[in-house]
């Protein structure tokens, strides 16, 4: 039988997410019911409810959570009642030409799901779309099985929610992506949620120096804590780009773009070292927006590439939790704000002021 629960729905672009009670339905063929405990407030999120991606409301956002399968439908092998588990947004359907090839994390079902009108939601008899097919801004969500990995049960809610989505695209972004070499120079511009996990990313790959760039000071302790080795107030500096050559000697070895923003990933690319430096873009950029750079800028060696959930398939999630639960990831200064569903507009609130660094609701 269908059941109920509370969500955050946003009815239009720009408008406050209102909290309203709606129907989820029973789990098809190969889908898993879950109930969630936690879920954290990506960047993500927010792009798409200011309207910069095309997404069809009204919808229920979200995508970074964590918690307990209360059913299985017909064909579920993975999972059983019980098990705790953290959805992933990338699917893993093992069978298309992406999944077979080893060289990406990509699937062809990630653009097709998102094309797909399906969605487990209804509110008054009328469907409400399901963000990346997740929709974890619900108590209760129903999650394509291979859309799911399983965790360790003993791995707190308010920290390993945000290792499905933030956590593991900086992390990845620095092993998987780039593969960062000991001993190398990194900067990350940008250290929110992703950018600070980018920083833990080089730390763990031995990077010799990593330089955190930001416009709030106030990012830079934390950055410090997670291992940035020097801090960059970008509002003090007039050329970003002949600062870092002034730093570094040579520039960049590798360069992090964790904001979203065309001009800033075509600054981190030219901030790197002309013969073999690599920018990495991880930012959500505006629906319509375009990237340019001087040819001159890549002929002598310099490489420019996305880096899409860090490179990582959902084996990769419950990896770093297990890396969380040994103390090799630190995640205690990236939860910044616990909060209840009904103030998930202030967690935005307080993402767009630079307030919080990663906001979670607790259920």
């Amino acid at each position: 039988m269908p059941v109920t629960c509370k969500a955050a729905v946003a009815f239009g672009p720009n408008e406050p997410l209102q909290i309203r009670v709606i129907e989820v339905a029973d789990p098809g063929p190969k889908e898993v019911m879950v109930r969630l405990a936690a879920t954290g407030l990506c960047h993500s999120d927010l792009s798409m409810m200011e309207g910069k991606g095309n997404v069809t409301f009204p919808i229920v956002f979200g995508h970074e959570g964590f918690g307990e399968v209360v059913a299985c439908g017909e064909g579920v092998t993975e999972f059983e009642v019980g098990d705790t588990v953290i959805p992933y947004l990338i699917p893993d359907c093992g069978e298309c030409f992406f999944c077979k090839s080893g060289r990406t994390n990509l699937c062809v079902q990630f653009g097709a799901r998102r094309q797909s009108p399906w969605t487990p939601f209804s509110l008054d008899g009328k469907p409400i779309a399901t963000f990346m097919g997740l929709g974890t801004f619900a108590e209760i969500t129903v999650v394509k099985e291979d859309m799911l990995t399983k965790v360790d049960s003993k791995a707190p809610a308010d920290y390993a929610c945000c290792i499905g989505c933030g956590v593991t695209t900086g992390i990845g972004a620095a092993l998987n992506t780039a593969q960062v070499k000991p001993g190398s120079t990194v900067g990350v511009f940008g250290v929110g949620g992703v950018g600070l996990s980018v920083v833990q990313g080089a730390r763990l790959a031995g990077a010799g120096r990593i330089i955190a760039i930001d416009m709030n000071p106030a990012k830079e302790e934390v950055a410090r804590r997670m291992g940035a080795t020097d801090f960059v107030n970008a509002k003090e500096v007039d050329n970003l780009v002949s600062h870092l050559f002034q730093m570094t000697g040579m520039g960049l070895d590798y360069a992090f773009e964790c904001v979203g923003s065309p001009k800033l990933m075509a600054l981190a690319l030219e901030a790197t070292n002309p013969a073999w430096g690599l920018a990495v873009n991880i930012g959500v950029v505006e629906a319509g927006k375009e990237l340019t750079t001087l040819p001159n800028t890549l002929v002598t060696g310099r490489r420019w590439t996305g880096s899409l959930m860090g490179g990582a398939k959902r084996q990769d999630v419950s990896r770093y939790v297990d890396m969380f639960m040994r103390g090799e990831i630190k995640l205690d200064d990236l939860v910044s704000h616990r909060l209840d569903l009904e103030e998930i507009n202030h967690g935005f609130d307080m993402m767009r002021s630079g307030e919080s660094v990663r906001s979670v609701i607790m259920y």
